[in-house]
């Protein structure tokens, strides 16, 4: 079976390079066709080419952001369309499509396609995005969602025929507990002392940051940390830090691949508050480290709490509830770590990668 895995704006090499590492170890024959990542080294390929085929002149020297969007929309038809001509592989596998409303015209013309739909519940904001998603839903001969909250809005949302559309889930990022060189925390946070809950990932609005910090108010016996770039206005989350009262400890920057395990395994509680989602790459993160888990009650998230037990599940925009969970985890070790163990199993179970590749390549072979 010879597949291209193809993220042609580089947007998850966590999951790409996770993906095509395990279909290689299952007997596919895999290259993964990409553009270069900008934002630190991209993980290791295990097994597998990488082509860096997409947006070479825009990667290939530093740019500002509006030039780099300039440069990359002028080269974007081209390289979708040289990546269409090319023969030689049974199955086209899409991760991202970065003008969906054109690339649906644009899919492999070679060999059956498949697309993967990451984050179901946040595409197709207004009404030319919810076009274009439905292209794809339409034109694509297979899709994936990783929950069947994902799956469900496919079809009764997109449009999807329900029998082209397949539940396989995101896998857990354990790559990154087995990393040679693990960095160290930075000095103010490596002598913290006490019960710390994390916060992770990019900054942006739907994920419920402000709810946290009102959540934090009166939450006595640990620290908040939030680790991620800011994509959202900063100064409104500092002065709510303010507010709180506790410790918010803050770093406000990109975090490389070896410098995340040493706040994972910091971290007695992960919190992802967010107001709407179906998956995250943060949550599979902190299956991977085994982490008692604070969630929103919703999408694919709940799916995590119901299923697996491996997280508390809390309703979306309500800090009270919020704030009720992370106290008591907090003050229970002994709850913290069956809801680690709950989570490490299903990281070494439902979410391993061998087992979502076995998955992947029955569907490949449907098509081919």
């Amino acid at each position: 079976m010879r597949v291209r895995i193809v993220d042609p704006p580089a947007y998850s090499p966590p999951y790409d390079f996770a993906l095509a590492g395990a279909l290689a170890r299952a007997g596919a024959e895999v290259e993964l066709i990409t553009s270069r990542y900008l934002y630190g080294p991209a993980p290791a390929a295990d097994g597998f080419p990488v082509r860096e085929e997409f947006y070479r002149r825009t990667t290939g020297r530093a740019r500002s952001t509006a030039a780099r969007r300039a440069y990359r929309l002028a080269e974007h038809v081209p390289d979708m369309l040289r990546l269409r001509q090319e023969a030689g592989a049974d199955v086209v596998h899409y991760q991202w499509l970065t003008l969906e409303a054109l690339d649906a015209f644009l899919l492999s013309g070679s060999a059956p396609t498949v697309f993967t739909s990451h984050n179901v519940l946040r595409r197709g904001e207004g009404r030319l995005r919810e076009l274009a998603a439905r292209l794809v839903a339409r034109r694509a001969d297979a899709l994936i969602a990783h929950t069947r909250a994902g799956a469900h809005q496919l079809s009764e949302r997109f449009g999807a025929d329900p029998a082209r559309v397949r539940v396989i889930p995101h896998g857990a990022f354990d790559y990154l507990t087995r990393q040679a060189h693990e960095e160290p925390l930075p000095g103010e946070l490596a002598s913290v002392e006490g019960p710390v809950i994390l916060w992770f990932g990019v900054l942006r609005p739907y994920k419920g940051v402000d709810v946290l910090l009102e959540a934090f108010k009166g939450l006595a016996g640990a620290e908040l940390w939030i680790v991620g770039r800011p994509w959202m206005p900063f100064e409104p989350l500092a002065r709510a830090a303010v507010d709180a009262q506790g410790t918010v400890r803050f770093v406000d920057r990109f975090v490389t691949d070896p410098e995340i395990p040493a706040y994972f395994r910091r971290a007695d509680v992960v919190v992802l508050p967010y107001r709407r989602i179906d998956q995250s790459g943060v949550l599979y993160t902190a299956l991977a480290f085994g982490k008692a888990m604070v969630l929103s009650d919703v999408g694919g998230f709940s799916e995590i709490g119901r299923d697996h037990g491996a997280a508390r599940l809390v309703a979306p925009e309500d800090p009270v509830a919020l704030r009720e969970a992370l106290a008591e985890l907090v003050a229970d070790p002994a709850e913290r770590d069956r809801l680690g163990a709950r989570a490490a199993q299903a990281a070494a179970g439902h979410f391993s990668w061998d087992r979502i590749a076995q998955s992947t390549l029955a569907l490949y072979e449907e098509l081919a």
